[in-house]
């Protein structure tokens, strides 16, 4: 702290140039923060995977339904200890960009087979009791406003018409990675107002009593189905929430990919700044080392002023990337810290190791 003012200065110097320095770092780190999060949102649903659950979907396309009397027979399967069933609903609330997950749930057994989702007894009480009741989740209700009591109307897509719906509870997740953008309302509203495919559900979850049966439980499963009219296709839930990532192409490997070509560019750009900024005071480090500092001391000088550059920049940068996505610096802040380091290691080391001699030469 002692010899901030001089840093300081230093920088200020040229104040064009230590502008355009720490944006360079503002906009990488910024584009960082931002891959980040799209990386973590598409590995969520992997993360928070049930180890003890099953997804059962129709073997042709996760788009064709089972029956509901798949149930029962479901439940009758040694090692399996519950089952419950969703369908994809798939309507626009207001305007097509407002998109957001719509599932009609079971609603005897979906909170018992997601116990990781929580809301309290008295609004799954009065959700139970509203055949047009709806639960949402905190991040849902908190992006359009809503609370409960209000009437959203949802328009359908592919069950045509217009849904009115009653929120009766709003539900949060235990973990910080739980989904709470998800919207829920019972099946049975559903069923009864569609028009075709009465009596059939989009997919089964069931639990099992043992994880390590989970390979066998998979093949009992779709044996049990085989040459019926709709045969199924099991997965634990893990792989299924990993299917759809894969179905995307390897996206960590594209944003790792494009985080690198930024971080070297960032690198570069920055260590040749640094780098003209030292042979401009060359004169002045010079003197530094003549009146008796050390080779270590002006080492740390530039080091410092590149630090100081890499902190405010990348601060702005990771800042703007948090208010887009709330998810903040996944490195807690060591990356700006950590490029700062190298792109000021080699102009620094070039400066300590400078003869006054020689130095003095130049002027």
């Amino acid at each position: 702290m002692k010899y901030l003012p001089l840093v300081l200065t230093n920088l200020f110097r040229k104040k064009t140039r230590t502008a355009l320095t720490a944006g360079s770092f503002a906009v990488a780190l910024f584009l960082f923060g931002i891959l980040t999060v799209v990386d973590s949102a598409f590995q969520q649903g992997v993360d928070v995977a049930g180890v003890d659950r099953l997804v059962v979907l129709n073997r042709v396309s996760i788009i064709q339904p089972l029956p509901l009397s798949y149930r029962d027979r479901l439940a009758r399967i040694p090692g399996v200890t519950q089952v419950t069933f969703a369908n994809w609903f798939g309507g626009v609330y207001q305007d097509e960009r407002n998109f957001f997950p719509q599932f009609a749930i079971d609603r005897e057994t979906y909170r018992q087979m997601f116990p990781e989702f929580v809301l309290p007894d008295a609004e799954w009480q009065a959700f139970l009791a509203d055949r047009e009741g709806a639960v949402v989740g905190e991040s849902l209700a908190e992006r359009f406003k809503w609370k409960v009591g209000d009437r959203v109307p949802i328009k359908g897509t592919i069950f045509p018409g217009t849904w009115e719906f009653n929120i009766r509870g709003i539900y949060r997740g235990r973990r910080v990675q739980d989904d709470t953008t998800q919207f829920w309302f019972r099946w049975d509203y559903l069923d009864e107002r569609k028009t075709f495919l009465k009596g059939w559900v989009g997919w089964y979850t069931v639990r099992i009593a043992n994880p390590d049966d989970a390979v066998r439980l998979v093949k009992a499963i779709d044996e049990h189905f085989a040459n019926s009219p709709a045969e199924t296709k099991t997965d634990t839930e893990k792989a299924f929430a990993a299917s759809f990532v894969k179905q995307m192409g390897n996206i960590q490997l594209l944003i790792m990919s494009i985080g690198s070509v930024v971080f070297f560019t960032l690198l570069l750009v920055t260590g040749n700044t640094m780098a003209i900024a030292v042979r401009e005071r060359t004169r002045e480090l010079a003197v530094l080392k003549a009146v008796g500092f050390s080779d270590g001391f002006v080492l740390a000088l530039v080091i410092a002023e590149t630090m100081v550059v890499a902190l405010v920049g990348g601060g702005v940068g990771l800042g703007l990337a948090k208010l887009f996505t709330l998810r903040g610096d996944p490195t807690g802040g060591l990356l700006p810290l950590a490029v700062g380091l190298m792109a000021g290691i080699l102009p620094a080391l070039a400066a300590s190791r400078l003869r006054v001699v020689d130095a003095l030469r130049r002027i």
